[in-house]
């Protein structure tokens, strides 16, 4: 099934450039050895911030790019209405806010109600990521984010923005197939409905399964946005402890089996991980990234300005 490419503004731009492969990356992924310049992938990329934080969501009104995409994690046990104030601050300050919705948190039809017309009158939301949540069992009605999106609530509200997740190492709690088929159900939902789908991805700590993922991806003829998740630096102990909660086993044998590529997951970020993407450069085609990603999702570990702070220095190399 080949649905048409999907305008979404916030995932329009991006440069690429060709550029020689950091030898550790080539040792990881056995990828050619062009790479897509560290610069060029930053461009248009969206990061994560915790609505509790206000420090985090201060900080991202003063040092993001109008226009960036902030995503509001949603904390199990968390009240949901907590997301709006913080939404609404990074609203007016000309980003745009795309809150967490968590299918299985989600305690009722009304509560949900609630929470996307508040979303949308008092914070100005026009975009949102729809997940499945993190608990074996739902507290209310919804067990899938497919289950949420047919409630229609959100388009009713005036929400047709709708991200949902990629995973390119699985999930622990669901089988490969039921994942696929979990996907497709959602694509074909999201074609006969209108909505403006996209995908975000897990992180991963190295870029082969990312990139496997993707070609497979591509070749069913899914063209929507995806932007490729990657943790911001962080220490050793906490990229571990992260990688478990979020079910990456298979790459978080890299942090053990490659203690030179894990030093450098410490100590440059994801930088080698975003080398190891095939250069998609074509002639005359200054903007394109590898399969088409719409950029990359930075998931802060280790702290919202360490992040920034990597990201800034990478985008002025």
């Amino acid at each position: 099934m080949r649905l048409g490419p999907v305008p979404w503004a916030a995932f329009s731009d991006g440069t690429m450039a060709a550029d020689e492969l950091d030898p550790g990356a080539a040792d990881m992924t056995g990828m050619a050895t062009t790479s897509a310049s560290i610069a060029g992938t930053l461009r248009g990329y969206s990061i994560e911030v915790n609505p509790n934080e206000p420090k985090a969501v201060d900080a991202a009104l003063s040092r993001l790019d109008p226009g960036t995409e902030v995503f509001l994690t949603w904390i199990p046990g968390a009240n949901p209405m907590d997301l709006i104030g913080p939404a609404a601050k990074l609203r007016r300050a000309g980003l745009f806010p795309v809150p967490h919705v968590g299918a299985r948190h989600i305690e009722s039809a009304d509560q949900l109600e609630r929470l996307a017309a508040r979303l949308v009158s008092d914070a100005g939301v026009d975009r949102v990521l729809i997940i499945g949540g993190d608990r074996a069992k739902p507290a209310g009605p919804y067990d899938c984010s497919l289950a949420v999106m047919q409630t229609e609530i959100f388009q009713k509200s005036g929400i047709v923005r709708m991200a949902v997740a990629g995973f390119p190492e699985g999930n622990p709690n669901i089988s490969e197939s039921a994942l696929n088929q979990a996907l497709d159900s959602k694509l074909m939902y999201a074609h006969r409905a209108g909505l403006k789908l996209s995908i975000v991805t897990q992180f991963c700590f190295e870029a082969e399964p990312i990139v496997e993922w993707l070609r497979r991806i591509r070749a069913k003829g899914i063209d929507l946005p995806i932007k490729v998740g990657l943790a911001g630096p962080a220490g050793f102990l906490t990229l571990a402890r992260y990688a478990v909660r979020c079910g990456i086993g298979n790459s978080l044998r890299v942090l053990t089996e490659k203690p030179s590529f894990a030093k450098l997951l410490v100590e440059k970020g994801p930088e080698a991980i975003i080398r190891g993407f095939p250069c998609a450069e074509e002639e005359g085609n200054t903007t394109a990234l590898p399969f088409d990603i719409a950029g990359l999702h930075f998931y802060v570990f280790g702290g919202f300005n360490k992040t920034v702070d990597w990201i800034n220095a990478a985008r002025a190399q």
